[in-house]
């Protein structure tokens, strides 16, 4: 995908930033957008000085007047849980009109259109690993619906442009993703162990820490994406790594790779939070020749730096007051 130009919404987020980043080192001019509900400038820094990247500050629910394009990444949502939580209703409206928006975008530069979807889709999970065949088992009115539902939406919305007009589109349901840029307070299992270990505070664990998930590497992500960027595939493929973990044991690799002497403190478990959550990645192998290479612990220590840094400044505000 060479020398395209291409649109990137939610530029400024975390799996966004390193999605433009990677396109540009493809060959790419790169135009992100984004209006900054939950992203952040300095995740853009890197780029500041990048002849093939612009910037549009601008909420994508609001159409977009862009054209020349050859693709359209939707990477534009409140993902965090702490985010969504305090921006439900603008959450549901970045999965609906900001999606199609997008999309009317992609159909008149007759642009090729790339979705952000989420392994959230799948809900609590009743089938184990979960396969992109599996339709979800989702609470349509409860407290995570607001990103549930927005999302479910926008693959029927994308599906929808593909069967009636034609755009040529592409989904990834992401799995739970990690690295340096996760927002440090965003309520996401890795963000909250490494900076709760950091800053020597007990680690929170929500019921008996029996629960499960599948962390993934940005980096590992991110290529899968590319991959999937330049598939003929228009139905939805799970990128994540297959490695399951319970809730426990991440904690206890937390403190591995920061040597705390944290304790781990017991909370109650939210309302719909999943049991399990693992991908099938059957198909992006079979279908992109991909997989993870990035473990657990190596992710972790890849991180380190980058949490150790945003610790230091929390200290520093924290001392300042």
């Amino acid at each position: 995908m060479a020398q395209k130009r291409v649109l990137v919404s939610g530029a400024a987020g975390f799996l966004g930033s390193h999605l433009c980043e990677a396109l540009i080192a493809d060959g790419n001019h790169v135009v992100g957008v984004d209006n900054y509900s939950t992203g952040n400038s300095e995740n853009l820094k890197g780029l500041n000085q990048e002849v093939r990247f612009s910037f549009i500050e601008h909420d994508i629910c609001e159409p977009l007047e862009i054209d020349q394009l050859d693709y359209v990444f939707n990477f534009a949502s409140p993902a965090s849980p702490a985010d969504y939580a305090r921006l439900g209703p603008e959450t549901l409206k970045v999965g609906s009109y900001g999606t199609i928006n997008l999309l009317e975008v992609a159909r008149w530069s007759g642009a090729r259109f790339l979705h952000a979807s989420t392994s959230e889709c799948y809900g609590d999970p009743e089938v184990h690993p979960q396969p992109e065949s599996y339709w979800g088992h989702v609470n349509p009115i409860g407290p995570r619906s607001v990103y549930d539902e927005s999302k479910r939406f926008s693959e029927a919305a994308v599906m929808a442009y593909h069967r009636y007009y034609g755009v040529d589109t592409r989904m990834v349901r992401i799995f739970n993703t990690y690295g340096p840029r996760l927002q440090p307070t965003d309520g996401r299992v890795i963000s909250n162990l490494m900076m709760q270990a950091l800053q020597g505070e007990d680690l929170t664990v929500f019921g008996d820490g029996a629960q499960t998930r599948s962390f993934c590497y940005v980096s590992d992500l991110i290529d899968g994406i590319l991959r999937l960027s330049k598939s003929e595939e228009h139905l939805p493929v799970n990128i994540g790594n297959p490695e399951e973990w319970t809730i426990l044991e991440c904690a206890r690799e937390v403190l591995a790779v920061t040597g705390s002497k944290s304790r781990i403190r017991y909370e109650a478990l939210p309302e719909d939070d999943p049991a399990r959550r693992k991908p099938d990645i059957t198909k992006a192998k079979e279908l992109l020749g991909w997989s993870p290479e990035v473990s657990l612990r190596e992710g972790l220590l890849l991180s380190l730096p980058y949490f150790e840094e945003r610790a230091r400044k929390n200290s520093g505000v924290q001392a300042a007051k």
